[in-house]
């Protein structure tokens, strides 16, 4: 490999113009998301800039990025290094931005293709910009005419790490919009109307351990979020809160994980529902339990006025296929005391079981 890079070098030495700069990689692959190095060699007489700019095609779309020294000058010659962009795989085309040069190409490698399928993103591999958020079902139940509720949630990260802005400032990497809805339909009325839906649109920034890291916790999650089920006048709800979400995890029996992420929050605005702390309180109690092809999550509120709520949500697996936590799930949901839905937070229907499906439990 070094040897035909060497003589690749030597070929591009001898038709290069005497204005041209010249780009080699010493490898000629580099790993997605991982670090990689190019030789730089400048005309006669011009000196090496502090950084370089270069043009990186991936299947059809250009990237901009910008290298840093590896190194000093020496010879005419200097290394650059940077990030190769998370989406790069197969050969990647880079040549410079701001100074006519030769066109490289490097062949962009994943660490690991079936992490990358599955979602099971390491060191080498982060989750898409657009990925799921909170669980995502259609479930029904019959107690107290048939209804069905059912949720979509996503989030959007903002910035990439290895390129534009997310590259100059790495921690804005980390920011995220997300969005969730969850509706309740009822099912049983002539007209088949929605009883309620609420709307959870957020900005916050997420973070998580790398690796073997040592940290107090292994994620956490902290933002601003508004609730609301757009309604008018007396069936108007809507708050606004601060949040912040930190995430334990640990492996219990043979490859079994138990995640506890409470959800902490303090009200900037509930004016239209002034006491909805005395059912929801300041604190949603979140764990879940993964096994197999089960996954078992539970929420709790507890308000100040000792009123509160459990939810409880049961999934199997049904499809072998599974990208991440996408796939198609059995699901069951449970749901007991205030507040089903924002419309209603102070007021306590009967339990309800629902069955139906899931694709992120």
């Amino acid at each position: 490999m070094r040897a035909a890079a060497f003589l690749a070098l030597l070929l591009l030495l001898q038709t290069a113009s005497a204005q041209d700069w010249v780009i080699s990689s010493k490898e000629g692959r580099a790993e997605a998301g991982a670090r990689f190095e190019i030789m730089v060699i400048a005309p006669p007489g011009q000196p090496h800039p502090d950084e370089i700019g270069v043009h990186l095609t991936v299947d059809v779309a250009e990237i901009a990025l910008t290298l840093q020294p590896a190194g000093p000058a020496q010879g005419g010659r200097r290394m650059y290094a940077g990030t190769m962009p998370i989406s790069a795989a197969g050969p990647v085309t880079l040549r410079l931005a701001d100074q006519p040069s030769n066109v490289l190409v490097i062949v962009a490698l994943r660490r690991d293709a079936v992490g990358s399928m599955t979602g099971s993103y390491g060191a080498y591999e982060r989750e898409p910009p657009l990925s799921e958020n909170d669980p995502m079902y259609f479930v029904v139940g019959t107690r107290g005419g048939t209804s069905a509720r059912f949720q979509l949630s996503f989030k959007y990260r903002l910035f990439d790490v290895d390129v534009g802005i997310g590259q100059e400032r790495p921690w804005l990497s980390g920011l995220y919009f997300g969005y969730t809805q969850n509706s309740l339909w009822d099912l049983s009325t002539e007209s088949k109307a929605f009883r309620d839906t609420s709307y959870r649109p957020s900005l916050f920034w997420k973070w998580e351990r790398a690796g073997e890291s040592r940290a107090l916790f292994d994620g956490a999650r902290v933002g601003l979020e508004h609730e609301s089920n757009g309604g008018e006048g007396d069936i108007s709800r809507s708050i606004n809160i601060a949040f912040v979400r930190p995430e334990w995890r640990w492996q219990v029996g043979q490859g079994g994980t138990f995640a506890f992420t409470p959800k902490i929050y303090a009200y900037l605005d509930k004016e239209e529902n002034t006491d909805i702390d005395d059912y929801r309180g300041y604190v949603d109690w979140r764990a879940r339990f993964e096994s197999g092809n089960w996954i078992a999550t539970t929420v709790l509120r507890y308000g100040t006025a000792g009123k509160g709520s459990v939810l409880l949500d049961l999934s199997r697996r049904i499809r072998d296929m599974k990208f991440g936590p996408v796939s198609t799930y059995l699901h069951m949901q449970f749901f007991a005391g205030y507040g089903e839905s924002i419309l209603d937070y102070n007021i306590k229907n009967k339990s309800q079981l629902r069955f139906g499906f899931a694709i992120v439990p």
